[in-house]
C-alpha cells in the first residue's frame, strides 16, 4: 500500500512568483521587446566576459527573461516539472537540483561563450527533467503541436536539440543543466532517495 505524504509546494511558488515579479520589473525598466541595456538585465543578467565583477548574475540571471515567450515556456516547465519532482524527493532536493542545475548550466555558459548575455531559467529547469527522466522513465508529457503524450526523456531530447538548431538560444546552459539532471537523477536512483 502506497503511503501519502503531505507535499510543500511553497519553494515552487516563491520561484514562480520571483521570476514574475523580475519579468514584470524588466518589463517597466525598458522597452519591448527587452534589450541587453536594460537595466535589470545589466544588473541581474550574467555578462560572462565581466563575470568577476558580477558575481552574484551565476544566480540572478536564473531569474531575468526576455520575452513573453520565454517566460511562459519556463514558468509552464518549471510548475509541471516542479511539481512532480517535489512529490518525489521532497522540496529541499528539488531546490538543490534547481540551483546546482543552473549554476552548472552557466558555468558552461561562460566557458563556451565567453563574450556573452545570459538570462533564463532553462539550465535550471533542464536540470530537473533530467533527473525526472532518469528516476520516471515511464513519465509521459505533451509537447505542443504533438498531439499525443511522448516520454519525458524524448521531449527533454527533442528541446536539447532546438537549443543547438535555434538562434540566440544558451544551449551550453541547457546542456549543464542536464548533465546535472541526469546525474542528481542517478545517485537519486542508487540511493533510493524518491517516493515512486
Amino acid at each position: 500500500m502506497r503511503s501519502y505524504r503531505p507535499v510543500n509546494l511553497n519553494p515552487l511558488w516563491f520561484l514562480l512568483g520571483l521570476n514574475l515579479v523580475i519579468f514584470v520589473v524588466t518589463l517597466i525598466s525598458g522597452s519591448y521587446p527587452i534589450r541587453i541595456d536594460n537595466p535589470v538585465v545589466v544588473l541581474l543578467g550574467l555578462h560572462t566576459g565581466d563575470f568577476l565583477h558580477q558575481p552574484w548574475t551565476i544566480i540572478t540571471n536564473l531569474f531575468v527573461h526576455g520575452s513573453f515567450g520565454h517566460i511562459i515556456c519556463n514558468m509552464v516547465s518549471l510548475y509541471f516539472l516542479g511539481r512532480f519532482l517535489i512529490q518525489l524527493v521532497g522540496a529541499e532536493r528539488f531546490l538543490i537540483v534547481y540551483f546546482l542545475g543552473g549554476i552548472v548550466g552557466n558555468i558552461l555558459f561562460i566557458l563556451l561563450e565567453p563574450h556573452s548575455i545570459g538570462i533564463g531559467a532553462s539550465g535550471a529547469i533542464f536540470a530537473l527533467g533530467g533527473v525526472l527522466a532518469m528516476i520516471a522513465p515511464g513519465l509521459r508529457v505533451f509537447i505542443i503541436p504533438i498531439p499525443v503524450p511522448v516520454p519525458l526523456w524524448v521531449a527533454m531530447a527533442i528541446f536539447l536539440l532546438i537549443s543547438f538548431i535555434g538562434r540566440g538560444i544558451a544551449w551550453q546552459a541547457h546542456l549543464g543543466g542536464l548533465l546535472l539532471g541526469l546525474m542528481a537523477g542517478y545517485y537519486f536512483k542508487k540511493k533510493r532517495v524518491y517516493f515512486y
